[in-house]
């Protein structure tokens, strides 16, 4: 058996702020912490952090008056800012600063009077905050064939953004659908798609080629994990989005000889070692043993500091970083 390891993977610069965030502000207000939906798309630190005493909310009226609440890093609509306020809640952003741009675009096209294509998934945390920027100025596109339905003409002033977890060759797809249909179409002058989320399918996408199997560590409710098991089948490749190593199914590995692994965005690096040694304990009297290989496609070296309340309130009682 031999096991390919895609690099990059795993925890984006997003991500890790997020979780940096979470776990500086326990240390400065101790717990119970609200969060404002799941930190990230990811159950295994979801529960980690319920562990520890972190109360996930999906209403921000869930959350005492006074107390902390965190904003996850989908970011949210200016409108649960507002009620964070009236209920007087110390509010943490920790909105990833790939999602703040696309909300800066998006208020941005809406003061200029045009209506908003965005290229994304229906009840996606991304989504749903980035359309609360501009209530009314927007219209979810999901698919290529949803352009031929959309009532606008040639003399509408149109926009786009894209969800920054998507496909990038699906959402290719649909931006030139839609400036077919369009041609005064305008959009961001630089692809909002993230550098994590695109090096990440590009990883996936070569490895694939040299496996028969391609496990992708991520939870179901991430975008950016879906879209890879995607892609691996795209390319004619066996592929299962698991949480875990327990949820190998050996009959999987009938006839594979190669397996590649990744993980998305949001998945610990930890999931992606117990299946290494999952699959090592499994096949090592195999007559040709196990080998492990690193695979970086492409080198990452992203950093997002932490909120400047939080490292404002860390300075302040002299609260050691990192």
């Amino acid at each position: 058996m031999k096991i390919l390891l895609a690099g990059p993977r795993g925890f984006c610069a997003g991500v890790n702020m997020a979780i940096e965030t979470l776990e500086t502000a326990i240390r400065l207000y101790g717990t119970p912490i609200y969060v404002f939906h799941e930190i990230v798309h990811n159950k295994h630190v979801v529960s980690r952090f319920e562990n520890e005493g972190v109360v996930f909310i999906d209403a921000v009226d869930e959350a005492p008056v006074g107390s902390t609440l965190l904003f996850s890093a989908h970011g949210v609509a200016p409108e649960v800012r507002r009620v964070a306020d009236e209920r007087k809640l110390r509010a943490i952003d920790a909105t990833c600063p790939l999602v703040t741009k696309v909300h800066l675009e998006a208020i941005k096209y809406a003061k200029q009077g045009y209506h908003i294509f965005l290229i994304g998934h229906e009840g996606h945390d991304e989504v749903i905050g980035t359309m609360g920027q501009a209530p009314g100025s927007f219209t979810l596109v999901e698919t290529a064939d949803d352009v031929a339905h959309l009532p606008f003409g040639g003399d509408d002033k149109l926009a786009y953004l894209t969800q920054t977890t998507l496909s990038v060759d699906d959402a290719s797809r649909i931006i030139s659908r839609l400036k077919e249909r369009f041609p005064q179409l305008v959009g961001p002058p630089k692809d909002d798609i993230c550098y994590a989320t695109q090096n990440r399918q590009e990883a996936v996408r070569q490895l694939s080629r040299e496996a028969e199997l391609v496990l992708v560590l991520g939870s179901q409710n991430s975008s950016n994990s879906q879209r890879l098991a995607e892609l691996a089948r795209e390319e004619g490749r066996q592929a299962h989005l698991i949480d875990g190593a327990d949820e190998i199914d050996p009959a999987w590995f009938e006839q594979v000889a190669t397996v590649a692994i990744t993980a998305g965005a949001s998945a610990p690096e930890q999931r992606v070692q117990d299946c290494v040694a999952w699959l090592t304990d499994r096949f090592a009297n195999s007559p040709s043993g196990v080998t492990v290989e690193e695979r970086v496609v492409r080198e990452e070296d992203v950093y997002f500091p932490l909120p400047k309340e939080i490292r404002s309130a860390a300075a302040a009682v002299q609260l050691p970083m990192g």
